[in-house]
This record gives structure tokens, C-alpha cells and sequence, in this order.
């Protein structure tokens, strides 16, 4: 996460990618494993997925877990900071569906 001139600016440049509100607010429903996320987003890839979960870790909104098991199990959960930005997506979310009953099919 870096700052930026605006914290508005540092707000959107950690969350805008290729469906990182949306992996967090799957997480905040509860811990889901990589496969689950790969079922739940089918319009992304699973390496563009993969750079998503990285990033978000990175900046400190998820937290991976490696379960030490024959295959490997590998968790994602949400950090504290993930958590606490679940109302500013969720009033995103009621803003994007304002702008889509503007659009015409």
C-alpha cells in the first residue's frame, strides 16, 4: 500500500483491480480456500486471481494460511484492516447499482 496525495486516492488504488472488492467481501462471508474463490469468481482467471490474493495481502487486507497437510490446503481470511473497510465497499457496491439502472441494455 503506498500513500497517495488524497487518502481517497490510497482508498481506491489498493482496492481497484480485477475484483478485489469482490474477493473481500466472499472473504467476509468466511475463510474460503483458493478453489472455492476460483468457483465463486468464473470471469477471472486463475492467475489473475492469484496476483489479486497476492496484492491484497500485501496490503495487509488478507491473510493467507498454508495448512501443513498431504495435498496442501491453503486458507484466505480476512485481516482486521479487511474487515474494517466491509462498509465503504458495501456503500460502493449501492453506488454501482445507482449507475447500472442508468444504463440501457
Amino acid at each position: 500500500m503506498k500513500k497517495s496525495y488524497c487518502p481517497i486516492d490510497t482508498f481506491i488504488n489498493t482496492v481497484k483491480g480485477k475484483r478485489k472488492g469482490t474477493i473481500i467481501l466472499h472473504l467476509y462471508q468466511g475463510d474460503k480456500r483458493y478453489s472455492e474463490l476460483v468457483r465463486l469468481l468464473p470471469d477471472i482467471s486463475e492467475r489473475m486471481l492469484s496476483k489479486q490474493l497476492k496484492e491484497l495481502e500485501t496490503d495487509g487486507l488478507i491473510k493467507r494460511t498454508v495448512f501443513p497437510e498431504v495435498p496442501l490446503r491453503v486458507e484466505y481470511s480476512l485481516t482486521t484492516l479487511g474487515k474494517q473497510i466491509r462498509p465503504v465497499l458495501k456503500e460502493m457496491y449501492k453506488g454501482g447499482m445507482l449507475f447500472e439502472a442508468t444504463i440501457e441494455n
